[in-house]
């Protein structure tokens, strides 16, 4: 972890997995998305401090994910992301690794763009989704669009990350901070700058106090700041990235390289 935020972390108090927990969850909110190098976040993260808490499990403040997105052959989930359809579905299975617990996570957006995340908790890590989940899948996708996602959905990407998440101290308002990425599939890896760190907020109307708090240190969002389709881009997975190009830039990977699709076509990411 950066030093500058580990310094600024410790100025949090700290709330226990049990008492965020007993928060309203926001499992259906607007999201904000900001990519901030750790000398700008200094300042806000030390505002940030007096309206929220810290999570804190045995001493941490920081825990690793490691997820894995499940798309189909023809990268439905990404480009119906790339296209900006609001009629699209996230799925992935994420490992709360200090935890030691996972979950299978679906994301999508009803009629006025707010994100829903439905989740099932898993016996352990999975690498495939077995019938169980597929039709954790299909429901959830029936619910919300009228119809099943009716398609078979394999691995197409990996992610491990460390995550610190802020909870306000009234209301359910949240955030997240991460850093350390690190982006796999098959034999392709990228790494994002220890330097960087992507911010996100979740409240109830997409404008709450740690936007507020992240404009007010001249912060704006980053638009086309999913993580699933930066690690697509970045990996090669994909043929078309345009709209998530200026998102990659600023995450300065580690290692100057060109951004490649599977049958060729090379996308250049960096001038």
């Amino acid at each position: 972890m950066n030093p500058l935020i580990c310094e600024s972390l410790a100025r949090f108090t700290p709330i226990t997995l049990e008492a965020l927990n007993g928060k309203a969850a926001m499992l259906e909110r607007l999201d904000n998305k900001y990519i901030v190098p750790a000398i700008a976040l200094r300042p806000a993260f030390d505002a940030l401090s007096e309206m929220f808490d810290v999570l804190e499990i045995d001493g941490k403040r920081s825990f690793v994910y490691a997820t894995r997105y499940f798309d189909d052959d023809g990268r439905r989930g990404y480009y119906d992301h790339h296209q900006g359809r609001r009629k699209r579905c996230k799925v992935r299975v994420r490992d709360y690794v200090d935890a030691g617990f996972s979950y299978l996570e679906v994301k999508l957006k009803d009629k006025r763009s707010i994100t829903v995340k439905k989740r099932l908790r898993l016996d352990g890590p999975l690498r495939d989704l077995d019938r169980r989940c597929m039709d954790f899948v299909d429901d959830c996708h029936r619910k919300q669009y009228g119809a099943v996602l009716g398609r078979p959905l394999r691995m197409v990407i990996g992610m491990r990350y460390q995550r610190i998440t802020l909870v306000a101290k009234e209301g359910g308002e949240r955030l997240t901070i991460d850093t350390r990425l690190h982006f796999e599939a098959g034999e392709r890896v990228r790494d994002v700058s220890e330097e960087m760190f992507i911010v996100e907020t979740k409240s109830a109307h997409g404008n709450g106090i740690a936007d507020k708090i992240m404009r007010l240190h001249h912060l704006q969002p980053t638009k086309r700041c999913s993580k699933y389709c930066l690690g697509m881009a970045a990996l090669g997975q994909v043929r078309q990235a345009n709209r998530f190009l200026p998102a990659l830039r600023r995450l300065r990977l580690v290692g100057h390289a060109d951004i490649a699709a599977p049958e060729g076509g090379y996308i250049n990411a960096y001038p």
